[in-house]
């Protein structure tokens, strides 16, 4: 799918993943495992919190050879254990909550897929402050899934989920 665009609000992407619901699910929860993929091209995850409850926060730090680049600070909205997760997803700079921050909604959802895998949906929407604010960082925005979606197929099929303590 493109990439969003200033006559399309929000990045819709879809895309079979071959691990089953839960697994990829439990690769948006578990910081071990999203280390591993949610920073595209040369970022890497610095640092990532998930209080995992409607109502906690997720909060993840981006970095590169440079220093700090910045994130997201956001808040869970939703869980459906194996199934949807939905955010108050705010992109923020190196400066954290110190500086601006451009919360839109992102939902994912799981479903079963033929031979065990997963579509994995996801919608990322409520992009105008962004895009208002830093248009070519939001005119990245599907990219930068479409990357990061890449290493998540990764990370769940070379690193099959460990029992939860």
């Amino acid at each position: 799918m493109t990439p969003d665009s200033s006559s399309r609000p929000a990045v819709h992407l879809q895309r079979v993943i071959p691990a089953p619901p839960d697994r990829v699910y439990r690769a948006w929860l578990e910081p071990e495992l999203l280390r591993r993929w949610l920073a595209p091209g040369e970022l890497q995850v610095t640092r990532i919190e998930v209080d995992e409850r409607v109502g906690g926060h997720y909060r993840v730090w981006q970095g590169s050879v440079n220093g700090d680049v910045g994130g997201f600070e956001c808040e869970i909205l939703e869980l459906v254990p194996g199934q949807r997760i939905v955010f108050r997803w705010g992109f923020v700079g190196p400066e954290r909550m110190h500086g601006p921050a451009f919360d839109s909604v992102l939902t994912v959802t799981f479903t079963d897929a033929p031979d065990g895998a997963t579509t994995l949906s996801l919608v990322h929407e409520r992009l105008d402050g962004l895009r208002a604010a830093m248009p070519e960082v939001a005119d990245n925005v599907g990219v930068g899934w479409e990357l990061v979606l890449d290493q998540l197929t990764v990370a769940v099929v070379e690193h099959p989920r460990r029992p939860r303590s």
